[in-house]
């Protein structure tokens, strides 16, 4: 129903937990290279556990090689500049969740991308950095499911 787009992951663990989340929730996850690991990274596997088979998982060159086999759909950016909060939007089947690596989040270029519809924050306390980011795509992609009454489950 949602797809879920990490452009250049560093940490497998946080991959890991989001193909569980993808295979849990019927989301989509799209991972875009540079990759910081491999399918047969032990950290990858442990996070994942054996989801992976229940997961969809697809492998991107570049963004906009995982834009273009995306196809259509509303693109939110997820980063602490946004000034759309996540649960103030409502959230339509094929929208697209884009987040960005863990040590730097998205790039200026990733977050001006035309394909890109609005820049949306979680709310933090005031002075911290970020949030996980597979706990952060996992708030957004169950408040996008609870909008939609759970479908499937």
């Amino acid at each position: 129903m949602f797809r879920i787009v990490f452009n250049a992951p560093e940490i497998p663990g946080n991959s890991g937990n989001a193909i569980r989340l993808s295979a849990i929730t019927g989301a989509e996850l799209h991972l875009v290279k540079p990759l910081g690991f491999n399918f047969d990274d032990a950290n990858l596997r442990r996070a994942g556990l054996d989801y992976h088979d229940m997961a969809n998982v697809t492998v991107h060159e570049n963004l906009d090689a995982a834009f273009e086999a995306l196809g259509e759909g509303r693109v939110f950016a997820f980063t602490s500049e946004g000034q759309a909060v996540y649960s103030d939007i409502s959230y339509e089947p094929g929208d697209i969740f884009l987040f960005g690596k863990e040590s730097s989040g998205l790039s200026a270029d990733d977050k001006k991308h035309p394909r890109v519809t609005e820049l949306v924050r979680l709310p933090m306390l005031p002075g911290r950095r970020s949030l996980n980011l597979a706990n952060t795509a996992s708030i957004v992609a169950y408040e996008a499911w609870r909008q939609h009454g759970f479908a499937g489950a």
